[in-house]
């Protein structure tokens, strides 16, 4: 059952992805949450490293889309200013917001990442649609909502089940 929020891979930010490792798998699309992935949930602008992380990106010839439960003010505050498109109140995990970031990106799903800080939100919908998976450490979990603190509780105990079975991998304390 809690094999569906199993990430393909994870790392401890964003800046700790390999970009030549996806080059090789053919994943040139990059779906992406917005708080707690990139930047804390209160921050409203994207750090400098993130601006530079996000060029090179492009540079690299990454195509990239934010997804994002939040409000319609919250991403196009952050997202307008880097020319980033995105969707917002996506109602991640459903498929629906994941269907129109592929359109947005107008790429299938082999070739497109999902990089996420949520189990149940972005890891379940990523795999259900056949999306590479990618799940980084919350950057500022004390500022989450309290439906980001019910979803922590639930993949506290999915993270449980999961390394009882021998699933998860051992070092990593999430």
């Amino acid at each position: 059952m809690f094999t569906r929020l199993l990430p393909d891979q994870i790392v401890k930010t964003i800046y700790d992805i390999n970009l030549d490792e996806l080059h090789k798998k053919g994943l040139t699309g990059i779906i992406t949450d917005l708080d707690n992935t990139l930047v804390g949930a209160r921050d409203p602008i994207a750090t400098p490293e993130l601006v530079a992380w996000l060029d090179h990106l492009r540079e690299r010839g990454f195509k990239v889309v934010i997804v994002s439960n939040n409000n319609m003010t919250r991403v196009s505050r952050f997202s307008e200013p880097l020319k980033i498109p995105f969707i917002h109140a996506a109602r991640k995990p459903a498929s629906r917001a994941f269907r129109k970031a592929l359109q947005v990106l107008e790429l299938p799903a082999e070739q497109t990442v999902v990089i996420g800080d949520q189990m149940l939100t972005d890891m379940l919908g990523g795999r259900r649609m056949g999306l590479h998976t990618i799940l980084v450490t919350p950057i500022a979990p004390k500022d989450e909502g309290i439906m980001t603190r019910v979803n922590r509780k639930i993949e506290k105990v999915a993270l449980g089940r999961l390394r009882k079975k021998g699933l998860w991998p051992e070092e990593d304390k999430k």
